[in-house]
């Protein structure tokens, strides 16, 4: 276990996930504003192999975690810090569909935040999102600071750049 929040713990994903993170990124309404691509089970166990690996990389900063609820064990979704290619390093997260309103975007992000900032010693956190994604947009406008919106030609959409400085 790496931390944990009022109603969650966060941990290393394991092979044994994938059935729920096969759900999850096979979800076209969960998939919708990170590329809108969903995914198949093939390629969903390639990836969770692939994030798995990164784990005991010899300096590895790309870190993407299982979200686990502390009541009853269930798989939530994924979280992630992972130093991106501006070199910054970027919080992320995905929820399954049904866990969606609960609360548990906030509750991650804070969590990361404190994981971020005391664990892993950074100066400084980021966190980018298309500005359709209202919840989302919503949890950061109330956490870290706006920049500015721009257009992402990778993902055709607009999207807000923040930032927090420990």
């Amino acid at each position: 276990m790496l931390f944990t929040t009022k109603r969650l713990y966060v941990r290393e994903l394991s092979r044994e996930d994938l059935p729920e993170f096969h759900r999850m990124q096979n979800d076209h309404a969960v998939m919708r504003y990170v590329g809108g691509k969903t995914y198949s089970l093939e390629e969903n166990k390639a990836d969770l192999e692939r994030v798995i690996s990164f784990y005991k990389k010899r300096g590895n900063d790309f870190w993407v975690w299982a979200i686990m609820s502390i009541e009853d064990h269930r798989f939530i979704g994924t979280c992630a810090l992972v130093k991106n290619e501006k070199d910054e390093y970027e919080i992320g997260f995905r929820l399954l569909k049904e866990e969606w309103k609960k609360g548990f975007g906030k509750e991650i992000t804070n969590g990361l935040l404190g994981y971020g900032f005391d664990t892993m010693k950074l100066s400084k956190i980021v966190a980018y999102v298309n500005k359709n994604n209202v919840a989302s947009v919503k949890i950061l406008d109330s956490t870290f600071r706006f920049i500015k919106e721009f257009y992402n030609d990778k993902e055709d959409c607009i999207d807000r750049y923040y930032q927090i400085s420990n």
